[in-house]
């Protein structure tokens, strides 16, 4: 019976085709029915996949609340993340603005202004670094174990201090700047906040970048004895360097930059020598050497 209901229907159905189109052999746009027909066992291929059989929707699944909890944290974590971030950013840029005008300070020592004058106006803006430096650690205490996911926001400004600071330690004692040292300049507490390893080393690295520069001016002015005090420093932060194991990274690279350092003095040195121009006498730790 039901092969005999489909045949009546594909019959009225290809009647009303041809009657509607009389040349079978040109192409119409022929309009279906809004109504589908559907055989009884055969589900409607247009019913939808979010709706059962009866046409409700399905209930949704139990793993979604799950998720948007879960995502819902994710959230409020980087929310707090990125406004701790602009807070430590805006400290930065202030650390930045303090090493300018203690680096413009220090330039007037390449013009040969006495060491105590240049010193003098450079050290006021230690006092203004410490203060930073407070806020910073402040910052980070909100945050306690997150030390490292924060460091690259200060890590150039920090290397830049050490550097400035290192120099003008140099220009007073002509000795290096210890790690201990430098952490007590800017009043840094080890245990809670303190100075990198890594960012303590590339500072001195950078100090020793501006050392050829104010030997040569020291020369022309008339000061030959600068050289060899510069080179003998170099030559044994040089040979302490090489104790280190460095690996191929920023660090490495800035140490093979001091190596080029040293050769620009040893060159200064060397002109200086046979030109007549340096002192005949030495130091008590030469002569015992």
């Amino acid at each position: 019976m039901k092969s005999a209901f489909r045949s009546a229907i594909c019959a009225t159905l290809t009647f009303s085709l041809r009657s509607l189109n009389p040349t079978p052999h040109r192409t119409s746009l022929i309009l279906l029915p809004r109504y589908v027909v559907c055989f009884a066992g055969k589900p409607s291929p247009f019913t939808s996949m979010a709706t059962g059989e009866s046409g409700s929707v399905a209930p949704p699944s139990p793993t979604v609340h799950t998720l948007e909890k879960q995502f819902e944290e994710f959230r409020h974590q980087l929310d707090d993340s990125g406004s701790l971030r602009e807070r430590i950013r805006s400290v930065a840029l202030e650390i930045e603005s303090a090493n300018r005008l203690m680096q413009s300070s220090l330039l007037l020592i390449h013009q040969s202004r006495p060491v105590p004058e240049v010193l003098e106006k450079a050290k006021g803006q230690i006092v203004v670094l410490r203060e930073l430096f407070s806020k910073l650690a402040e910052i980070i205490r909100e945050c306690p174990g997150q030390y490292y996911r924060y460091h690259g926001d200060w890590r150039t400004e920090t290397q830049t201090v050490v550097s400035l600071l290192a120099f003008m330690h140099w220009l007073e004692t002509e000795s290096l700047l210890l790690h201990a040292e430098a952490e007590e300049k800017l009043g840094l507490n080890p245990m809670e906040f303190g100075l990198d390893t890594e960012d303590y080393l590339i500072g001195i690295c950078f100090m020793s970048n501006d050392l050829p520069r104010y030997v040569v001016n020291q020369v022309t002015a008339g000061d030959y004895d600068c050289p060899r005090k510069v080179l003998k420093f170099l030559t044994d932060l040089h040979s302490a360097f090489r104790m280190l194991n460095l690996r191929n990274d920023f660090l490495r690279k800035k140490f093979d930059g001091m190596k080029y350092d040293l050769r620009k003095v040893e060159e200064v040195q060397y002109d200086v020598k046979i030109r007549g121009l340096a002192t005949n006498g030495k130091s008590k730790g030469e002569q015992g050497d």
